[in-house]
């Protein structure tokens, strides 16, 4: 009996750890926070690798985070609609580009701020926006038209040089006998 007694506590500690565990992780993820704030929409051209959740930041400190996404049907852009901290006044011309933390990290969606007075009102749009670069696509374009400059940019022919005709002879160099009185 006394065995069990002791057996039922460390199982309640064990419960409520757990619970205490779960509780600190919704919070600090904002998973829970992920529906407070101000939305507002921005259209993008390319959205690359954001996703529900990826962070909205302004001047590298995280201001909310990404809570929908749809593609529109009639320009084939992402509509991106982000919860953002409600104290935060966001002007008209405030700008939204997705970044990355460095050349593998994550993305991140960056809004610089503008120098308006309007401001923009909950559920509004951000006009100014700047898609996701395609890194693969940069590299790709780079090393092809390096390819097509070093071609472009080829030592003209030397004009003292002898040129084919247009039948493929050369021509004959002053002062030469033909080719058929050579010996």
């Amino acid at each position: 009996m006394k065995d069990s007694a002791v057996e039922t506590a460390i199982g309640a500690i064990v419960i409520v750890i757990a619970a205490a565990f779960l509780f600190f992780i919704y919070s600090t993820t904002d998973k829970g926070a992920a529906s407070g704030g101000r939305r507002v929409v921005a259209v993008f051209d390319n959205i690359g690798a954001v996703n529900v959740g990826t962070d909205v930041r302004m001047a590298g400190i995280k201001i909310g985070s990404v809570v929908a996404q749809e593609l529109d049907p009639e320009t084939y852009q992402a509509r991106v609609t982000m919860a953002v901290d409600s104290n935060l006044k966001l002007s008209d011309d405030t700008s939204a580009k997705i970044s990355s933390e460095g050349l593998l990290g994550a993305p991140f969606i960056a809004l610089d701020p503008g120098g308006s007075d309007t401001l923009i009102d909950d559920g509004g749009e951000i006009q100014i926006t700047q898609g996701a670069v395609d890194f693969w696509k940069l590299i790709s374009e780079s090393m092809f038209s390096k390819s097509d400059a070093g071609q472009a940019a080829s030592p003209s022919p030397d004009a003292s040089a002898p040129q084919a005709s247009p039948g493929g002879e050369l021509p004959e160099a002053p002062g030469a006998l033909p080719a058929n009185e050579q010996q």
